[in-house]
């Protein structure tokens, strides 16, 4: 007799007033920006000797980065407004619970942009994870929205099963921003942590890893098209 082993699931829960309320999280394959949608594959300008012509939109690793994890939205419309270049700002919103709040100044104090007062966006799902897995929280990968940038975090979702909150910076222009309910607000990466300790060996290629190193580097020169059909298919 065979025994199903039910796969690793994450789980977003909301508090039973908000179900139908707030946007529910989304796979980040299917929260493509539009100007990604309108992109062609191909320019239009004539490939050069040494350029296929393809855009990103043929490029795999920046795809997968784009559809890896899922998408929180946010949960209501916010107003930023900015001004004296990024260090005042003031929000609000259209909503019956806090949606931004101020972030300690201390807590990034060194860091490059630390002249700019750390928010905090107010998230009302809880994630959970199975034992073992946690979650990396970052700003949504190739989907610069030129207002604000989160401040990426690892959480332990598996243990730390309440509402995370996500540390930001407005960088914006001076002036009103309004950013609108289901917006991407985050992207939520789930990881095994075994599998994200993993010894390093450090040392120089042998002779077979070179001729590997080799064939891959003229193999993806030769057909742009190479990564996709061979080495990400090869996924497990």
């Amino acid at each position: 007799m065979f025994f199903r082993v039910d796969e690793p699931k994450i789980e977003f829960l909301c508090r039973p007033r908000d179900e139908g309320v707030i946007p529910v999280p989304v796979p980040a394959k299917s929260y493509l920006p539009d100007w990604f949608r309108r992109l062609k594959p191909i320019t239009e300008a004539a490939a050069s000797p040494t350029s296929s012509g393809l855009t990103v939109k043929r490029c795999m690793p920046f795809l997968d980065a784009m559809t890896t994890g899922w998408i929180l939205p946010l949960a209501a419309t916010v107003r930023l407004e900015i001004a004296d270049g990024g260090t005042t700002v003031n929000s609000g919103w259209d909503f019956d619970r806090e949606m931004v709040s101020g972030h300690g100044a201390h807590q990034i104090r060194g860091h490059p942009k630390s002249h700019l007062p750390p928010c905090k966006f107010h998230n009302y799902w809880t994630i959970r994870t199975p034992p073992g897995w946690s979650c990396l929280f970052v700003d949504p990968l190739n989907r610069p929205n030129g207002v604000f940038e989160v401040i990426s975090g690892v959480v332990d979702t598996d243990t730390y099963v309440s509402e995370i909150h996500f540390p930001f910076l407005a960088t914006g222009a001076d002036g009103l921003h309004v950013i609108e309910r289901g917006s991407p607000l985050v992207q939520v990466i789930p990881f095994r942590r075994e599998a994200a300790s993993l010894e390093a060996d450090i040392r120089a290629e042998t002779e077979g890893e070179c001729a590997d190193r080799e064939r891959i580097l003229r193999s993806t020169c030769a057909a742009p098209g190479w990564y996709r059909d061979n080495a990400r298919a090869r996924r497990a």
